[in-house]
């Protein structure tokens, strides 16, 4: 109900021409272009088609706008280092108000005034810039005593990359509200794992960069979200950034705790037949291993698959800002669509749901919609990650649900019915 109809179709989409079409072709050429004795969640099988094709739909969509966006920056400073004005603005400063078109209608009141009281206290670009310095000079001296495999110039590579990788992040959660931090992450475990090298501790170099550029890109995310409800909230961008920070520090100490307190209570924590497998783990642990292995371990087509997909990607954006807004706006996002290429279509039913009620919403009472419809949506969030609270604590508790309900794909349930009329010995 929050995201635009066109994102929900995107994501709806993506999950149809992956699972509905793509994983199931791919799934017959078991064998053939993978072992056919490999775990689902191996990266030598389906699970490698899963997770590098939606890699490459994500950075060939978020750098093609990250290029964009760093085109149109690059030419408005030229412009004002010229002292020219440019026919057509897309910016304004404090004091005045923005033009008013057709495609860009006049704002309202509110919006003007959010603007304004957002842009009056920015944080000084120095200011970031040398923070992240700071930052990145810090971790690249601590980090190799904690992890004597993760040598320092990797480190100083990855707070190099790391920006670019951010803005692509910033920009999907923005469009889809999922950050995307654990697929950078994966990107970081190939590529600096197959820089050190089995022979270096390739696989603990590999995973501990994943961490080091998970940190940067979700905190990118974060913050810009942070961002926008100051802007809705009318709150100074610089306190909210104050709270940002206050909320790692306690972050810093708080998570190290829980850890701690889950590691010492259970003597069997992370294993794969325990009450808390940690399934991710082995997962990563793949991921790092296949990253020391080099490339040349992927699956049969994974490769040649990724380049198509990279540049179907950036092919898309192209014809869609081609097109005139009026029928640009139908072609779907490639990063929306790349999300259920790995985390599955079931959310994407419910984002489509959550369009159809605000929808029909709209064609009964568009003002209304338009007043609640953002805290109707907020209200469904919240309510759904608060019970992940009490979820837990029965959980811990052993506390078992009643009933289990699951939905099996046609010929999954026909061997169900088989098993389950076999005549007992």
């Amino acid at each position: 109900m929050i995201c635009p109809y066109i994102i929900n179709i995107s994501v709806l989409l993506g999950g149809i021409l992956s699972w509905g079409i793509m994983w199931p072709l791919i799934e017959t050429r078991k064998g053939d272009w993978f072992p056919a004795d490999v775990e689902s969640s191996s990266m030598n099988g389906l699970q490698a088609y899963k997770v590098f094709i939606a890699v490459a739909i994500i950075l060939g969509d978020g750098l093609y706008n990250f290029c964009k966006v760093l085109s149109r920056t690059l030419s408005g400073l030229f412009i004002q280092l010229r002292g020219t004005t440019p026919p057509s603005r897309t910016s304004f400063t404090v004091e005045e108000d923005p033009p008013a078109s057709p495609l860009s209608p006049q704002q309202s009141y509110d919006d003007l005034r959010r603007t304004r009281f957002f842009l009056k206290d920015q944080i000084p670009t120095w200011f970031a810039v040398g923070g992240y310095i700071i930052i990145a000079a810090t971790s690249t001296a601590i980090l190799p005593h904690m992890f004597q495999q993760l040598r320092w110039y990797y480190i100083l590579v990855l707070y190099i990359c790391a920006p670019v990788l951010a803005f692509c992040n910033a920009y999907g959660a923005g469009l889809t509200d999922w950050s995307l931090a654990s697929t950078y992450g994966k990107l970081a475990i190939f590529t600096i794992g197959a820089w050190a090298g089995s022979e270096h501790g390739g696989m603990l170099a590999g995973l501990a960069a994943c961490g080091v550029m998970m940190n940067i890109v979700s905190t990118a995310s974060d913050l810009t979200q942070d961002f926008k409800t100051g802007y809705l909230t009318l709150s100074s961008p610089k306190s909210m950034f104050v709270s940002q920070v206050i909320g790692t520090a306690m972050g810093c100490v708080v998570s190290p705790c829980v850890f701690w307190l889950f590691y010492e209570a259970f003597d069997d924590l992370g294993l794969p037949n325990s009450e808390y497998p940690a399934p991710f783990a082995t997962v990563y642990r793949s991921m790092a291993k296949l990253g020391v292995e080099g490339v040349s371990s992927l699956p049969r087509e994974c490769l040649v698959l990724c380049y198509a997909f990279f540049s179907v990607a950036i092919l898309v954006n192209i014809v869609k800002d081609s097109l005139w807004s009026r029928w640009g706006r139908f072609i779907p996002l490639p990063m929306a669509m790349a999300i259920p290429f790995f985390l599955g279509p079931y959310f994407a039913i419910d984002m489509c749901v959550g369009s159809l009620i605000l929808f029909i919403w709209e064609r009964v009472d568009a003002a209304k919609a338009e007043a609640f419809g953002t805290a109707v949506a907020s209200g469904l969030i919240c309510g759904d990650g608060i019970w992940s609270l009490p979820s837990s604590v029965l959980a811990i508790a052993g506390v078992n649900p009643p009933v289990c309900m699951k939905f099996l794909s046609a010929a999954t349930n026909s061997k169900v019915d088989n098993f389950l009329k076999r005549p007992s010995s």
